[in-house]
């Protein structure tokens, strides 16, 4: 709507559709992030317009390194994030997911 791009939950499902970096919260994130970047560009936006991310992860004892693949891309960005622990994702090799919100630069 607008300017304002929403990528719903977002995962670390590969180009083959299967599940990228199985067991690593780490790499699924990196994963994800690249998947939310490339809806981004189709959407004439970038992860620079990113305002706000949402990640639910399996298992929160994980989180450091959800956050640090994390940083690695919006360290300078900092959007608002949350960070929530859901028992279960669609897939029990998904340990992450991930919604962005953007707003597209004028």
């Amino acid at each position: 709507m607008g300017n304002t791009i929403s990528v719903s939950g977002t995962t670390a499902t590969g180009p083959d559709g299967k599940i990228a970096g199985v067991g690593d919260a780490y790499a699924q994130t990196v994963q994800t992030i690249r998947n939310i970047e490339a809806a981004l560009v189709k959407a004439g936006a970038s992860l620079n317009d990113v305002v706000r991310t949402r990640i639910y992860v399996t298992n929160i004892a994980e989180w450091e390194k959800v956050g640090r693949a994390h940083g690695e891309f919006f360290g300078a960005i900092r959007p608002a994030t949350s960070m929530v622990e859901v028992s279960k994702l669609i897939s029990p090799e998904m340990l992450v997911e991930i919604e962005a919100d953007a707003v597209a630069g004028e």
